[in-house]
């Protein structure tokens, strides 16, 4: 038994942990600056209950509530301005992952002022200003990983910034969830399950990562028939919560491998959610390995009992149906066969032929 394990992230969990832990904030500075998406954070109580924590502090602080869905470098470098004219000491991520990815690349930015999108990529091991992530969805990880996803229109695809930027502190609250759509908690919650899976049926898995993910692969199998049924209590919320934690505390020691990879183009080009991109592939990608012995694990899991009956499972949850040529799978197929990153981390050998085939077995009906 031989594994590396590093996750810096001090983890709060369970209901008003941000007002019950409010005394930590005035470690980070006399200024924040909280990231949030447009709406969510208002109104599920998390962005009240952080300024709450600021204002008991004597913490100033400013808002910036226009990060998008997927968020561009843009976006991340508009919000960076700001920040350094504000003069600010730390950051405060409060969403899912586009809201938290989208805090990791601007504390980068505020923090190297020679830093911009156009060459962010150029300068490796970059620190960012401290930061506090607070999830309000039950999916990406991201409170506790080093990746920050965002978009470059530029190379028309999703790309981790390319920096390694854990949370100094996660604020994980399952009540933030418990006003989600229906649709939003599904797409999410298959996101969990994804990056519970990659890591486990992946080249850098560890005993102690294969430990983490069979809980979380557990932990979602109990939650299944309330997802499905849409009987979804605040006990399910919390399992979910903890479910994605433990998924990003994975994938930030393995990564993921073929499914995000092979989902980026349709998110990018598609506008097809994360979590929902992932979960139309996923069935022909666990057809694919040609040792089965750890996909079963995961059926068994989920009180599954073939690959069958999870493709049933997926399309009582999402749409499969998908608007693609066979022109764009090839296209698609080819920029995945350009991420060495996520064929590295399959197990097995794949190429062309594999990916070509898993797009066309999952979208062209």
């Amino acid at each position: 038994m031989l594994f590396n394990y590093f996750m810096p992230t001090k983890i709060y969990f369970g209901r008003d942990v941000v007002l019950k832990n409010k005394d930590i904030l005035k470690d980070f500075g006399k200024k924040a600056y909280i990231i949030t998406g447009k709406r969510s954070s208002k109104i599920n109580g998390s962005l009240d209950h952080v300024i709450e924590a600021l204002e008991c502090n004597n913490i100033e602080y400013i808002i910036f509530d226009e990060v998008e869905e997927n968020p561009s470098l843009e976006t991340v470098e508009k919000a960076s301005l700001i920040g350094k004219n504000e003069k600010v000491d730390f950051i405060i991520g409060i969403g899912g992952g586009s809201p938290l990815d989208a805090a990791k690349a601007i504390g980068i930015f505020i923090n190297n002022p020679n830093i911009n999108k156009d060459n962010i990529n150029e300068t490796k091991d970059l620190k960012s200003l401290p930061l506090i992530a607070i999830a309000t969805t039950s999916g990406t990880g991201s409170e506790v990983t080093q990746y920050a996803i965002v978009t470059d229109h530029n190379n028309q695809t999703k790309k981790n910034l390319g920096q390694s930027v854990f949370p100094n502190v996660a604020f994980l609250d399952p009540s933030y969830t418990m006003d989600m759509s229906y649709d939003l908690t599904v797409s999410t919650a298959i996101d969990a399950f994804t990056h519970l899976a990659e890591g486990y049926l992946n080249n850098n898995a560890s005993e102690l990562t294969d430990n983490m993910a069979e809980s979380g692969l557990k932990l979602f199998g109990k939650c299944l028939k309330d997802i499905l049924k849409n009987n979804i209590d605040y006990s399910t919320r919390e399992n979910l919560m903890l479910a994605s934690t433990l998924g990003g505390m994975i994938i930030a020691q393995t990564g993921t491998s073929l499914p995000h990879g092979m989902g980026y183009p349709l998110t990018y080009f598609k506008n097809i959610p994360h979590g929902k991109a992932n979960a139309l592939l996923y069935v022909e990608y666990l057809n694919i390995f040609k040792d089965k012995s750890r996909v079963n694990k995961i059926l068994r899991f989920l009180n599954l009992v073939d690959v069958q009956e999870f493709s049933t499972m997926i399309s009582k949850l999402i749409d499969t149906t998908v608007d693609i040529t066979e022109k764009e799978v090839e296209v698609y197929a080819r920029i995945m066969c350009s991420n060495d990153a996520k064929l590295k981390n399959h197990p097995e050998k794949v190429g062309y032929d594999e990916i070509y085939n898993i797009y066309m077995n999952s979208l062209i009906k």
